[in-house]
């Protein structure tokens, strides 16, 4: 006895719904969302995620958003959109698709071997955004808020996402203190080739140098500025906007 198309989708996706917590009636969009360009290019270039992406975005973007707006009442124009920035850019997106290990239903064409390393990272991004996007088609707005309230609730409650960017933070506190211009220099660099780890030291005039480490030396500037934003009480642990 042949399987209905959503037996067959239930069969296939199963396990992906009980990880995203919904449930498909119509299994078209989900199965579009985890295509990567690189398969059907030539016999349908719109069976893949990129257009599902697109509404995706606007969906994570308006949720997000919202519930910024309701959860922090005080905060200005522009905490809320500090905060909605770091909540839907790509390692945020790349980390919850990580978490649902979205990469291991993405299909893709001979060209795309590894999903799981950095280079992929946008590519997880994106066909998360499609999930999201498909899941809004499938039931609703509500739905699709559901959804992105599991798994974005508790970074929403993060007040690091209220800060800016480390390196322009300390440079314009500096020259505001008429101390300079930050200068950065690299300490070291250990680790092989595919995954390095440096280190770097931050040194603003009359006060002690700071140092950070990471995957790359922009990545190690930024934990460096940021101790010495902490350090010197330019940033604390308290909650902007609540």
């Amino acid at each position: 006895m042949s399987l209905s198309s959503v037996e067959r989708g239930r069969k296939r996706f199963g396990s992906l719904e009980v990880r995203l917590g919904y449930k498909f009636s119509n299994f078209e969009n989900i199965e579009r969302a985890l295509t990567h360009s690189s398969v059907r290019k030539k016999a349908d270039c719109s069976f893949q995620y990129e257009r599902l992406e697109f509404l995706g975005d606007r969906v994570l973007g308006l949720i997000i958003a919202d519930r910024l707006f309701e959860n922090y009442p005080l905060a200005n124009e522009g905490e809320l959109s500090l905060r909605l920035n770091s909540l839907v850019n790509g390692n945020v997106l790349a980390e919850i698709s990580d978490e649902l290990k979205l990469h291991e239903y993405i299909r893709t064409g001979g060209d795309l071997k590894e999903l799981t390393g950095k280079r992929m990272q946008n590519v997880r991004a994106d066909v998360l955004e499609a999930v999201i996007g498909s899941i809004f088609l499938d039931g609703c707005l509500k739905v699709a808020g559901e959804f992105i309230d599991r798994f974005w609730g508790t970074r929403l409650l993060d007040d690091a996402t209220a800060r800016r960017d480390s390196k322009t933070e300390l440079q314009e506190w500096s020259h505001a203190q008429r101390l300079g211009t930050p200068i950065y220099r690299e300490l070291s660099r250990t680790g092989p080739d595919h995954e390095p780890l440096f280190t770097v030291a931050v040194r603003v005039e009359g006060l002690e140098e700071a140092t950070g480490t990471g995957s790359s030396k922009r990545v190690a500037e930024q934990a460096a500025a940021a101790k010495m934003l902490t350090e010197e009480g330019i940033w604390t642990t308290g909650e902007p906007g609540k």
